[in-house]
């Protein structure tokens, strides 16, 4: 109920960090006290729309007509987690939970939940996203995410990722830029340290070809 009725207070009010930010700036601290942290919230209309397909087209391509979770990538995550899990137990090791997380399941997980990854914290992950499909927006569950994302380290959201990388604001990255940034998603603080990665680029060239078809909300 308390993540329910926070979640229900994000259609009005921006959420100004979440517990994996919470979490990095805790731990970069400890190491290095006089490191600077980038964020700074930017409403979506500050954002290219370019940054959002270029993100809908890498990280989850039906985002605009899904119910929050694609059932199927699900079902196959499942299936690598039991076969994990038996091996895993044979050689006395804690299995590594996988998921096939759509947009709103990342951010469920980046808002409230640790970076533990065991059944009960996708159960959690689950019914937190279905919270924000139920009282938010695809608009304002893109807004959110886009703001919120980690995009190297220390570096959250949009507009700190193009200053950051670009040295120009998030309203005026071209679909390069933006497809670049959306490559880096699921490794960014290993992209950061090889920016100039033959993956990099050759990923950047084919998100730039899905981009017209990504559907934005």
């Amino acid at each position: 109920l308390y993540f329910v009725a926070r979640v229900a207070m994000m259609r009005f009010v921006d959420p100004h960090s979440s517990a994996f930010e919470r979490s990095q700036i805790v731990q970069i601290l400890k190491t290095d006290q006089r490191f600077r942290w980038r964020q700074q919230w930017v409403p979506a209309s500050r954002i290219h729309s370019s940054l959002g397909r270029a993100v809908i087209a890498s990280e989850d391509d039906l985002f605009s007509s899904h119910d929050g979770v694609q059932w199927q990538a699900i079902e196959r995550a499942w299936t690598r987690n039991e076969k994990a899990q038996i091996r895993s137990i044979s050689k006395g090791k804690t299995p590594k939970v996988v998921g096939g997380s759509t947009i709103t399941q990342q951010l469920a997980k980046n808002l409230f939940l640790s970076g533990e990854r065991n059944f009960l914290r996708k159960v959690q992950e689950l019914l937190i996203t279905l919270a924000l499909e139920t009282f938010l927006s695809k608009q304002r569950i893109l807004e959110i995410y886009l703001n919120h994302v980690e995009w190297g380290e220390g570096v959250f959201g949009a507009e700190a990722a193009a200053q950051h990388y670009f040295a120009k604001s998030a309203a005026q990255l071209s679909p390069w830029e933006a497809g670049r940034l959306a490559v880096m998603l699921p490794r960014p603080k290993h992209y950061q340290k090889f920016p100039l990665s033959e993956y990099l680029a050759g990923r950047t060239e084919i998100i730039l070809t899905r981009m017209p078809r990504a559907q934005l909300p």
